[in-house]
């Protein structure tokens, strides 16, 4: 089993900057492909970053693009999301997850392994 706790959220002006973490335990994640989701108010999950085993690939939504950046360090059992130039519709929890290899970086149905969620607020 695969624990994951996701830290650094909170509440941050527009424009501002926040780097989330998400610390495994249980088993290391260095085989599983890692993501970031996030879930605004009476929105559905969706999709933000993710990166393969040893880190050399990422993928981001198209809202993330050139704002966020995802990173891991597979010795710490950590995974991070770098996000610059916050936008109110940024707000949402934030979600990491874990994952087997697989094509479907972007689907929440890739990650059989999830954390509880910080919250990310950004006012205007």
């Amino acid at each position: 089993q695969v624990q994951l706790v996701e830290s650094g959220g909170g509440l941050v002006q527009a424009g501002g900057s926040l780097r989330l973490s998400c610390a495994a335990s249980g088993r290391t994640v260095s085989s599983y492909n890692m993501g970031w989701f996030r879930q605004a108010p009476g929105k559905e999950r969706e999709f933000v970053a993710a990166i393969t085993t040893s880190g050399g690939r990422t993928y981001y939504a198209d809202s993330a693009k050139g704002r966020f950046t995802i990173s891991r360090d597979n010795a710490e059992n950590t995974e991070y999301l770098q996000m610059n130039s916050l936008k109110p519709e940024d707000t949402a929890v934030y979600y990491c997850a874990a994952g087997a290899p697989s094509s479907s970086l972007g689907t929440g149905a890739a990650y059989g392994y999830w954390g509880q969620g910080t919250q990310v607020t950004v006012s205007s």
